[in-house]
């Protein structure tokens, strides 16, 4: 994760300077800086003012120090993210319906809305089965390979569809060619739901549905995911009329009537 040596602005007043250096030493830290050296080169400031900021956020639990590790992110990070996740709304309404899903299926549950061009992951439920899908919660995804990104981006036309697909073109993406993406994502518009058939990564496949508010927009989406041992052709479609059912009454919840 890149932090530009100039955060907080020449023309940012000195303590706005400095909570935006903190918030610019935590963002460094989750993407792998663990010692001064690489911090002050992420920021851009000296040694001296680098410790002194660290070692604010040490006293203060939004960063961990361990002699030989290095720097890491603290547990008020972790308090602090799971108020925020607990206090979305579609979160919070989701939850239990997706708690029943997992419990009847088995599977990787994923709940996620869409951040500019990224699916961003609010929430997972593991699945009972023997394997881990390395996902996170915070974590961004791509729109144009999963089902969840998918399935948030069904209610677009076709001009944004195109926008997508070559988002995924210009950053290394393994979705199929233009025509057959979008003829697929018109197929998935008509059902109402999405898949991910190994595009994001091999041997994950996933069956995605959108999730409205009382406005009709898409505003979330849902995934159950699994392995092509778990979930090949014929338990997709098994899923598929549930997955529905399931988007439709978390939508419900929200306040939508159709």
């Amino acid at each position: 994760m890149a932090v530009s040596p100039s955060t907080g602005g020449e023309g940012a007043a000195p303590g706005s300077q400095t909570l935006l250096r903190g918030l610019a030493i935590l963002e460094a830290v989750a993407g792998g800086a663990r010692d001064l050296a690489a911090l002050s080169a992420a920021l851009g400031t000296t040694r001296s003012t680098t410790h002194r900021l660290a070692a604010a956020l040490v006293e203060q639990r939004y960063l961990t120090f361990a002699p030989r590790e290095g720097y890491g992110l603290g547990p008020k990070l972790l308090e602090l993210g799971f108020r925020a996740q607990q206090e979305a709304p579609v979160t919070r309404v989701a939850r239990p319906h997706l708690e029943r899903l997992s419990a009847d299926c088995g599977d990787t549950i994923h709940l996620g809305v869409l951040e500019g061009d990224w699916a961003l992951y609010l929430d997972k439920l593991p699945g009972r089965r023997r394997i881990e899908i390395s996902s996170r919660v915070g974590e961004r995804q791509p729109v144009w390979s999963t089902g969840l990104g998918k399935a948030l981006i069904l209610d677009l036309d076709e001009a944004r569809w195109r926008g997508f697909h070559r988002l995924g073109d210009a950053r290394g993406g393994h979705s199929p060619d233009l025509e057959t993406w979008l003829s697929r994502m018109r197929a998935y518009a008509a059902r109402g739901i999405a898949y991910d058939r190994e595009e994001n990564e091999p041997e994950v496949r996933c069956i995605a549905g959108p999730i409205r508010d009382a406005s009709g927009a898409i505003v979330a989406a849902f995934s159950v995911t699994s392995t092509v041992q778990y979930m090949d052709e014929a338990r997709m479609e098994e899923l598929a009329g549930t997955v529905r059912e399931v988007a439709r009454a978390i939508s419900r919840d929200l306040g939508w009537s159709g």
